[in-house]
C-alpha cells in the first residue's frame, strides 16, 4: 500500500515538473500559475520524504 502510495506520488511530481517546464516555456508563463505549481510540487516533495 505504501510503495503505491509513494510511486503515486512520485508520478504526481514528474507531472507537476513536465507543467511547469511547459509553463515556463510559454512566451509570457503565466506567475501565478507557476508559484501554485511550485507549491504543490514542493508539498509532495515533502511528503515523499517523509514515506522514504
Amino acid at each position: 500500500m505504501e510503495s503505491t502510495h509513494f510511486n503515486a506520488l512520485q508520478s504526481k511530481h514528474a507531472g507537476l515538473e513536465r507543467r511547469i517546464a511547459e509553463e515556463r516555456a510559454r512566451p509570457s508563463p503565466n506567475e501565478v500559475l507557476l508559484m501554485e505549481l511550485k507549491r504543490r510540487k514542493l508539498k509532495i516533495k515533502e511528503e515523499l520524504a517523509q514515506l522514504h
